[in-house]
Formats: C-alpha cells, sequence, structure tokens
C-alpha cells in the first residue's frame, strides 16, 4: 500500500502539471472503487481550475475553488501524467483531461482507491477530522508523543501506527525508524522513556524525509506521479528482511505478527 513518502511523492509529481490548469474533461471508466465514484462528478469538476494540490496524511487534496477532489490511493492505486493520446488499459478508471493536453490518470487494479468530492470545509470531512498531526511538522514533538504515550498498553509499534497520534508512519517505516532508535517494537509505549521519544520522533522524521527524497519505497508496483520507482527500498534495515542477518550486529533479525502485519526487528539492537 502507498504510505505517505509514496503519497506525498506522487503529489509533488503531479503539481507543477495540473496547478492553475483547468480539468476540461473527466472520463469515468470504473464507478465501483471503495466507495462509489460520485455520478455528478464530470459536471462537478469539468471546466474548473486547479488552484491547490495538498496532502493530509494519505489523503491528495485537490482544490478546485467550488470543492475539493480527495482521493485516497488505496491498496494499489496510482495517480500519473500522461498523454491525451496514450490509450487507456484495463485498471485505468478514471482520466481528468487537462487544459494543453496531458491528462491526471487514475489507475487502480484492486479498486480500494476512492475519489470522493466535497464542497465543504474539508478538515471536517469524517475521514480528516479525528487525524493526529503530520509526522514532518513542529506538533509532532517528543513532548507530545511522549504525554500521549503516558499510561499506554500498546505496543510502541501499534501507537505509532495509529493515525490518531500521527499520521503517515505505516508498516515499512515503523519498522525501519524503531530499529534506527533501538526500541523494541513490542514494548508498551507507556513505559518508553522521554528520552527515547526524542530519538524516535526524530528517526521518524529523518526517515520519512530521506524516502521522501528518493521517491518512497518501491513495493510490488508503486510509482510516482511520474512513473518513476521509488528507490527507499535499497534503503532498508529491517523491513522484509526476517532472518537475515542485522546490519550493526550480525545477529537474525527476528520477525513476528503484529496486528495481522509483518514486524522485523534485532533482538541485539533493539530493547
Amino acid at each position: 500500500m502507498p504510505e505517505l513518502p509514496e503519497v506525498e511523492t506522487t503529489r509533488r509529481g503531479i503539481e507543477p502539471h495540473i496547478l492553475d490548469r483547468e480539468i476540461t474533461r473527466v472520463v469515468v471508466r470504473e464507478k465501483k472503487l471503495r466507495w462509489p465514484v460520485p455520478v455528478k462528478l464530470p459536471s462537478l469538476v469539468s471546466g474548473q481550475q486547479v488552484l491547490s494540490v495538498k496532502r493530509r496524511a494519505k489523503y491528495l487534496l485537490i482544490d478546485l475553488g467550488t470543492g475539493t477532489l480527495m482521493i485516497h490511493l488505496g491498496m494499489s492505486g496510482s495517480l500519473r501524467i500522461v498523454a491525451a493520446s496514450l490509450r487507456a488499459e484495463k485498471h485505468d478508471h478514471v482520466d481528468f483531461e487537462l487544459q494543453g493536453g496531458n491528462v491526471l490518470r487514475y489507475r487502480d487494479p484492486r479498486k480500494f482507491g476512492s475519489i470522493l468530492w466535497i464542497d465543504r470545509e474539508i478538515g471536517q470531512h469524517p475521514l480528516l477530522v479525528n487525524l493526529g498531526p503530520e509526522p514532518l511538522t513542529e506538533d509532532f514533538s517528543s513532548d507530545y508523543l511522549y504525554a500521549l504515550s503516558r499510561k499506554r498498553k500498546a505496543p510502541v509499534k501499534s501507537f505509532i501506527m495509529d493515525s490518531h497520534v500521527v499520521v503517515g508512519v505505516g508498516n515499512i517505516y515503523a519498522n525501519e525508524a524503531l530499529f534506527r532508535a533501538g526500541i523494541r517494537p513490542t514494548r508498551q509505549a507507556g513505559t518508553i522513556s522521554k528520552v527515547k521519544y526524542q530519538l524516535l520522533v526524530a528517526t521518524i522524521k529523518e526517515i520519512l524525509a530521506q524516502a521522501i527524497k528518493v521517491g518512497g519505497t518501491t513495493l510490488r508496483d508503486f510509482t510516482g506521479g511520474n512513473g518513476e520507482p521509488g528507490y527507499f527500498k535499497q534503503s532498508l534495515a529491517v523491513y522484509g528482511r526476517g532472518g537475515e542477518p542485522c546490519v550493526s550486529c550480525n545477529k537474525p533479525l527476528k520477525e513476528i505478527r503484529q496486528g495481522q502485519r509483518s514486524t522485523v526487528y534485532c533482538t541485539g539492537c533493539q530493547r
């Protein structure tokens, strides 16, 4: 599933091509995504100018003045800029034709993503209103995380992956951040010291910024808005490496299941 760095990579990839451009036509080939594509979407969006391209958590927010397109990529979705002459393929479900000839194309083989039209205050939408802070902002700090963690018995990995605590720290990056911070993912969140949370917050910010810089992590078929793959996979120290030697101490990495997700950590380096 595309995580925050992949979605931010997509945002940065499409923004220069759609900002201040008019959407001249919308072609919907498949209406049944995670939620149905609004029936009136073509008439609501056609003729509107793109005023901004933002991201909140894993949602892309395309402001058209009269409303906002809120797009989620789901498990396998992507948004790419293609030439209008490029024929749509089987999983290319929605086209936003742009002034100047290009097309913003939504592709989603598994159809778990969504395209919604929001005509009210976007921050108050039920999918956004209860989300935690963005991890790369000052709102996400060690003071905040430490205070929120007190008396929490949940494993720290589950804690930092909770979107009500902080958005965008998905499974890949949670594994990597906890390894770099030297924190065992099974520890109760409420037992971790403020010093360790200072290190963890700094590490989360560092890893996410690094992943965005190299275009995210390519697992399965993710590519960014320009069609290029992400390269953070080459930097992974633990995720996907269960049983392999630790890059720091050479001990075999342990792999377990937490919340139906793979967790990989070093029993020597993470305490």
